[in-house]
């Protein structure tokens, strides 16, 4: 009896306080019926909204929007700007233009990931550092005042609103025009709506493709979801939000959960964002040419786990071949497309070569894995 109230009992339920901050659209995403939050940047992050599956379908037919106001900006401006941007990665800065987007692998002294953000060129003194979930500011603020580099880091009131699916291209031409459709991958632009300056960005965390419109004044942050969800009715778009089944299909990874500080970029299979001996001044630069040099020990693959629906694991699973550890999987869920299960895992040296068979352990028993690209699809 004991065992099978253990089964039935309800998980913990996450209780909110100030600390834990809403976002400008946080009472349009309760007013379509969010079902789950995730806490991401001390904000509220929606993380079902019909149901994982049915989001999932939706996402790869059609629109929605997803409040990501979690991606927080850092802001770095003055005569240091540069310099300070290019301290915090092994990505090569220099040929970077305004209006440009560099996905940029951050790293600490020892080379070791510290977030994997979005940087966006505003001017040639003036940068928005777009991160993942981590407290990347007061880094970037102590190497500022460490170095005593002329450069001001602060947090500023700007909170992205993403524009998600196949039928995005539409959507955003119903409200921004048609010249929108040109704006190119990994580039932005300014745009006017009702008076308001918005950064919109052809950018977001699914392979669909899609936006992402930079809110630089919360108070519209309403009048924007309107906006976009009333053009959208003719797209049939829905509220949405990142999708653990199109995320892991698409091979992109999450910070915290697939790589942490103890992985290198080169590890996190990030090497072609790394131009390492050209990055002059990247704080961990020794220490990534010396890794690079001796090469990686060990690899994000991804994997086909065998049998029934996995639950996704809130710990990593450890990964055995020839009764010895090779690895652990970070991120697993069942694929209604593939029709199996699939994952991303960290794999050591010899056990990451495509078509390589696995073991591994899930608390519904082992599991034989085959290792594959990290893109599904």
């Amino acid at each position: 009896m004991q065992g099978r109230e253990t089964q039935t009992r309800m998980p913990p339920v996450l209780s909110r306080s100030r600390r834990t901050r809403r976002t400008p659209f946080s009472d349009r995403v309760e007013a379509q019926g969010v079902k789950a939050y995730t806490v991401y940047n001390h904000m509220l992050l929606p993380t079902v909204f019909e149901s994982l599956e049915a989001d999932y379908h939706h996402l790869k037919r059609q629109v929605q929007l997803w409040d990501v106001s979690c991606e927080r900006q850092v802001q770095v401006r003055g005569p240091d700007a540069q310099r300070l941007v290019q301290l915090l990665t092994p990505r090569d800065l220099s040929g970077m233009s305004v209006g440009q987007c560099f996905y940029t692998p951050m790293v600490d002294e020892t080379g070791g990931m510290l977030n994997d953000p979005v940087t966006l060129k505003l001017a040639e003194d003036r940068y928005w550092i777009s991160i993942a979930d981590s407290d990347l500011l007061l880094w970037v603020k102590g190497l500022a005042n460490g170095m005593r580099l002329d450069a001001a880091v602060d947090e500023p009131d700007v909170s992205p609103l993403a524009v998600q699916g196949p039928r995005a291209d539409d959507l955003m031409a119903a409200v921004f025009g048609e010249d929108i459709r040109s704006l190119r991958f990994f580039r932005f632009r300014e745009v006017k709506l009702d008076g308001q300056t918005l950064i919109v960005a052809r950018s977001g965390y699914s392979k669909q493709g899609g936006f992402e419109v930079y809110l630089q004044d919360s108070s519209f942050g309403g009048a924007l979801w309107d906006k976009l969800f009333e053009a959208g009715q003719a797209f049939q778009v829905r509220a949405g939000c990142p999708n653990l089944i199109e995320r892991i299909e698409g091979g992109l990874l999450s910070y915290g959960n697939d790589m942490t500080r103890e992985n290198t970029p080169h590890e996190c299979g990030l090497g072609r964002f790394c131009q390492t001996a050209d990055a002059i001044g990247c704080i961990g630069r020794d220490a990534l040419i010396r890794a690079s040099m001796e090469g990686p020990q060990r690899m994000i693959r991804g994997l086909r786990i065998a049998g029934e629906a996995l639950t996704p694991p809130t710990q990593p699973w450890a990964i055995h071949a020839d009764d010895q550890w090779v690895g652990q999987v970070t991120s697993a869920v069942w694929s209604p497309d593939f029709r199996c299960n699939v994952a991303i895992g960290m794999l050591e040296l010899g056990w990451w070569d495509e078509g390589s068979v696995v073991e591994v352990e899930t608390p519904f028993g082992n599991r034989q894995a085959t290792v594959s690209q990290l893109n599904f699809s």
